[in-house]
């Protein structure tokens, strides 16, 4: 009877050992690096491939989220490099020579998975296998406001221009939201300004490579999207120059379309 009894014990204690690191192996599988995007380039400039490889943790097994997000580059001269990069969805990896020194460099955007459709950029050289963060431009730097009788104004700082925008057709939205009390502004209140949307490598006029983003500007609440600003930056002596500027006006896109 004992003997049964040693033997019933042992048996619940192994399958109690085996439930317990099944779970533990669960969480080390949701826990997994894994590799997102993969490529070889040569980046330092020596004519052989270097191997580049964006790779994340999932925040859960079956979830699209990257908690953990890492550039991984394992140079042609047996050198390794590691970046971490802001969480978030779907990286993704292009080569573009934007300082024109002949060598590509590493571009990466990463989504952030918010409400605005936002994205985050990163733009590395490891020309001599010198490793150097180049960053992207910042967004462009505005002054914005609503104005009595529905109107609003987008000034941009680098470019002095202001543009007027006549928003009479939300008249009753933003009557019922208090914005507005019979046409007059309740108090001052500048737009929502978002950063790049999209910030996409393109060619310019004189055949080298920059970048052009779009921002969106919106109203009383995210949805009340006013106009798009669009700008077109060049890489000069180390530095991102504004090169034009351009902002799109919402309802009158929607007006030509009609």
């Amino acid at each position: 009877m004992k003997k049964e009894l040693l033997f019933a014990f042992a048996a619940f204690f192994m399958m109690s050992l085996s439930t317990i690191t099944g779970v533990f192996a669960g969480e080390d599988r949701k826990g997994d690096t894994i590799t997102i995007v993969k490529d070889e380039a040569d980046l330092s400039g020596d004519g052989k491939k270097d191997s580049i490889s964006i790779e994340g943790t999932r925040y859960e097994e079956d979830s699209d989220f990257l908690r953990e997000v890492f550039l991984q580059i394992k140079a042609s001269n047996g050198e390794r490099f590691k970046v971490e990069l802001e969480p978030g969805y779907d990286p993704q990896l292009q080569f573009i020579d934007v300082n024109g020194d002949g060598v590509k460099e590493i571009y990466i955007s990463v989504a952030t998975g918010g409400s605005g459709g936002l994205s985050n950029f990163y733009l590395y050289t490891l020309k001599d296998f010198n490793l150097k963060d180049l960053t992207v431009p910042d967004p462009v730097m505005m002054t914005t406001q609503f104005l009595d009788n529905y109107k609003a104004s987008i000034s941009i700082q680098e470019t002095g221009e202001t543009y007027t925008f006549d928003l009479k057709s939300r008249a009753e939205d933003y009557e019922k939201s208090g914005l507005y009390n019979h046409g007059k502004l309740n108090e001052p209140t500048e737009l929502m300004v978002d950063s790049y949307s999209s910030l996409k490598p393109i060619t310019l006029k004189d055949g080298s490579t920059g970048l052009k983003g779009i921002q969106r500007v919106s109203g009383s609440y995210h949805a009340d999207s006013i106009a798009f600003v669009e700008s077109i930056w060049k890489y000069n002596d180390g530095k991102w120059t504004l090169d034009k500027v351009k902002v799109v006006d919402i309802e009158s896109s929607k007006k030509k379309k009609k």
